[in-house]
């Protein structure tokens, strides 16, 4: 998989989409651990169906799309599981690590849908319904 980052040009508004995305990202991600912690997520298939319902429980997690969703309840997933993993290690000394709930978190996952880069590379468009629009790409890097 490869992976590529880049810094952006954008608006006030479109930092203000941006912000909007990672704090919906960020609510799912803390959702999941709630409904891990109270016994209703055994496994990430239950989180996935959760992201679904909480699209149409939930206005304004319905403006991320799907998959990006979905990303952040994986994400939560890992988490669990690797609780669990190092309580099967039995490691003395060694913090669990039980799972937190996110307040720093500042990052979304996009991975197939949901954004277009242009043609000429310098430029990506989000299609959510966050509203972030096309971002300039800064730096120098051939893309092609």
């Amino acid at each position: 998989m490869l992976v590529l980052e880049f810094k952006t040009y954008a608006k006030p508004n479109q930092f203000q989409s941006i912000d909007e995305a990672i704090r919906i990202c960020q609510f799912i991600r803390n959702k999941s651990i709630r409904l891990w912690m109270d016994g209703g997520a055994k496994s990430w298939f239950d989180l996935s169906k959760y992201c679904a319902i909480w699209a149409k429980e939930f206005d304004f997690a319905n403006k991320l799309g799907a998959m990006a969703r979905q990303a952040s309840a994986e994400r939560a997933w890992a988490g669990i599981s690797r609780f669990y993993e190092n309580i099967k290690k039995g490691i003395k000394g060694k913090k669990v690590g039980f799972p937190r709930f996110q307040k720093d978190c500042r990052s979304v996952e996009y991975k197939t849908n949901s954004w277009k880069l242009a043609s000429d590379r310098k430029s990506i468009t989000f299609t959510d319904k966050c509203g972030i629009g096309k971002l300039k790409l800064k730096g120098t890097r051939d893309l092609n």
